[in-house]
């Protein structure tokens, strides 16, 4: 999630950077539309066809990160796979840097994917095996990658980042335990093409569509992508499902999920030991944005600043219940 202070609605600002790819003037009205957290989103048109204009403050990004991502969705289309496409500038970027009134930013444009969000499905067995397929059939496709531009950043990396964002706590010793638990552990688990390679890392139901027409899903937001093992991209589908299935349903359809997913890519038994440990790293990095989002206090803040602190307050307490425990 962005800093607080980035979560404003900013009509403007979007107005300025979508002109560095064109629009229908009529469609500005989708603006309304927007939703800003780890990106600013919003929605309009080009030529009738429905886009979505996505961009962050320079500081809340790293360049090499946001074009390994652009390098990666478009090896996925080229392999015919569904994903959502980057849509170049009026200068043929795909990435556009932008200088503004209000700082630097960087800015992308990509075209709507067909479909529905899964949790807007029924999600019967033929929807949830197709689910399980595409995050298959994405791991397959990562185990043959090579980036043509520079790497995306590491589960390494990522320790890395949190480690110095939260040495700038000094009271955050638990946290700071829970990082150097998990590299330690991870650290010497082999890396090979069977297990581990570029994830997605938020294959959850917010960021797959099914499409069915095509019955196929679509995935979008790689903003999060990393080199990890690919069982993390599992563990994370598998509990988007117990947000949405009851539980007398659910391990059935956990199941159609993981024969979904074993026939387009094999997954080792061994594999599924890391579970434990690849939940404990999603609660640490998501400690260390939020304590990163929530560092910030301003005098006179907006009720919903306020309130929306305190609801991440209690996301983060939530998080941390298990630092320092046992893997």
């Amino acid at each position: 999630m962005l800093k607080l202070k980035y979560l404003f609605n900013h009509v403007d600002l979007a107005e300025m950077l979508v002109r560095y790819w064109g629009y229908d003037e009529s469609s500005l009205e989708m603006f309304k539309y927007y939703r800003v957290s780890s990106n600013a989103i919003y929605p309009f048109q080009k030529d009738g066809k429905t886009q979505l204009l996505r961009f962050s403050p320079r500081s809340e990004k790293l360049r090499e990160n946001l074009l390994a991502e652009l390098d990666f969705i478009a090896y996925l289309k080229t392999q015919k796979f569904g994903v959502l496409e980057a849509v170049v500038s009026k200068e043929g970027e795909k990435l556009v840097e932008a200088n503004t009134p209000w700082g630097e930013y960087f800015a992308s444009v990509f075209a709507r994917v067909p479909g529905v969000q899964m949790g807007d499905t029924d999600l019967n067995d033929r929807i949830v095996f197709k689910y399980g397929e595409s995050l298959g059939l994405l791991h397959q496709l990562s185990s043959k990658f090579e980036s043509s531009v520079s790497k995306r950043w590491s589960y390494s990396d990522v320790l890395d980042w949190v480690q110095t964002i939260i040495m700038e706590h000094p009271n955050e010793t638990e946290a700071l335990a829970e990082t150097e638990k998990l590299r330690a552990y991870f650290d010497s688990i082999p890396k090979e093409l069977s297990n581990y390679g570029l994830i997605h890392y938020d294959f959850e139901f917010d960021n797959v569509f099914y499409d069915e027409t095509s019955r196929s899903c679509f995935a979008i937001d790689f903003d999060d992508s990393m080199y990890h093992w690919y069982i993390m991209d599992v563990v994370q589908a598998m509990d988007s499902l117990e947000d949405c299935i009851p539980p007398e349903q659910l391990q059935q359809k956990k199941q159609c999920f993981l024969d979904g997913y074993q026939s387009q890519f094999d997954i080792s038994k061994d594999t599924f030991d890391l579970i434990p440990a690849c939940k404990r790293f999603a609660n640490l990095y998501s400690y260390a944005r939020l304590l990163r989002t929530t560092e910030e206090e301003w005098e006179h803040e907006p009720k919903w600043m306020v309130d929306l602190r305190q609801r991440l307050i209690g996301a983060m307490k939530n998080s941390s219940m298990n630092f320092g425990e046992d893997l």
